[in-house]
C-alpha cells in the first residue's frame, strides 16, 4: 500500500507539468517528475516537514517546495492515512485563489 495518494487534481498537476515540459525536453519532464514523486516519498515519512500557510489557506494543509526545482509545490494533507496529496502547483500561479 502506498504511503501517499494524489487527489485527481494533483494527478491533473502532475500530467500538466510533465507535458508542458515535455514539449521543449522529454528528459527534463522525467527529472522533475522524479523529483516529484521523491518529495511524496520524504513527507509521506515526515508529513510535518512542510510548511503551515495560513496566508494561503485555513485549511490544514502544508506546503512542501520540490528540490531542485523550486518552482513547484505539493500542497499536501498530513492527517490524512494514506497522506493525500491535494495539488502539485507552479509557485508563479494563484495559490490561494487555486486553493479556494
Amino acid at each position: 500500500m502506498s504511503k501517499y495518494r494524489f487527489t485527481p487534481q494533483a494527478r491533473d498537476d502532475l500530467f500538466d507539468i510533465w507535458g508542458f515540459i515535455a514539449k521543449d525536453d522529454r528528459k527534463a519532464a522525467e527529472r522533475v517528475e522524479n523529483a516529484i514523486y521523491g518529495a511524496c516519498d520524504l513527507i509521506a515519512e515526515v508529513p510535518l516537514a512542510g510548511q503551515a500557510r495560513e496566508d494561503l489557506t485555513r485549511l490544514p494543509l502544508r506546503f512542501w517546495i520540490v528540490q531542485p526545482y523550486t518552482n513547484y509545490i505539493i500542497v499536501y494533507d498530513p492527517e490524512k492515512a494514506p497522506l493525500q496529496i491535494i495539488r502539485i502547483l507552479h509557485g508563479a500561479r494563484n495559490l490561494p485563489g487555486v486553493l479556494e
